[in-house]
């Protein structure tokens, strides 16, 4: 994989030319900064810029008094070879919180080893229904320890408004959810995007996420979809390293509460 070549593809394809992430969300450009509003309980925050250190800070206050106006809080998602330099730094300065860097990895289909199964007793649900996206709620809740309630509006949306655009699974031990994860498949896109892959903490190191993972990949796979990124975790690193995911960037959300 041509490194540079696929990333500067992955920043024309889901950054600059961004798709909202669900029914009611819409994406803005705002000169040099392309922005998604979500819908009610949706995601709102920065996709992408092209900044330098004459307009970044005008850029970034002007983001601020849009979301402001709005009542929202937002998230700059920025990456690690995004500019200017310091445009982190400038973030905090005006009122931003960072949180967790995560690692971009990206794989092309073609070069993924996708025979990886659950393990014996547990088994792979797609989600499909109110019910199903309930289970997705409750593994995330246990497995990250954060709020679902945005998660389960926007995966309740997807299914309902265009099924197509997602790809949702929970594993079940008899019928215990202990995994759950999602996919995001953006139409003309080129990559299918994995999110929300957890387990639960009784469940681990026991080769869930990569059944998980390689699940979704051959659903792209077979949707005709030529990569699958993902942001990493440090945790998830590793697994992801092991079935050909490569790292590309780093990924940090800043976050404006308002």
């Amino acid at each position: 994989m041509d490194h540079v070549a696929v990333l500067a593809l992955f920043d024309r394809d889901m950054r600059e030319s961004a798709r909202p992430d669900a029914p009611g969300a819409r994406i803005e450009r705002a000169g040099r900064v392309v922005r998604q509003v979500g819908a009610e309980g949706g995601w709102n925050g920065v996709i992408w810029s092209d900044l330098d250190g004459t307009s970044a800070d005008e850029a970034v206050a002007e983001q601020i008094r849009h979301f402001t106006g709005l009542g929202r809080e937002f998230e700059w998602k920025l990456y690690g070879h995004d500019r200017p330099e310091d445009l982190g730094r400038r973030l905090q300065a005006a009122g931003f919180t960072a949180q967790p860097e995560e690692t971009l990895m990206i794989a092309e289909l073609g070069d993924l080893t996708l025979d990886a199964e659950p393990p014996e007793g547990v088994r792979l649900l797609p989600v499909t229904d109110r019910a199903g996206v309930d289970l997705v709620a409750e593994v995330h809740q246990q497995a990250f320890g954060t709020d679902s309630t945005r998660l389960r509006h926007q995966l309740l949306a997807q299914l309902t408004g265009d099924a197509d655009t997602v790809v949702a699974v929970v594993a079940l031990a008899g019928d215990v959810p202990v995994s759950a994860a999602r996919m995001e498949l953006l139409p003309g896109a080129r990559f299918a995007g994995l999110w929300g892959g957890g387990t639960v903490e009784a469940w681990r190191g026991r080769g869930i996420y990569r059944a998980l993972v390689a699940h979704r990949a051959r659903v792209a796979a077979d949707r005709g979809y030529r990569y699958v990124q993902v942001d990493a975790s440090s945790q998830s690193r590793p697994v992801l390293a092991r079935l050909g995911f490569q790292p590309l960037t780093t990924t940090t959300p800043y976050v404006h509460e308002g």
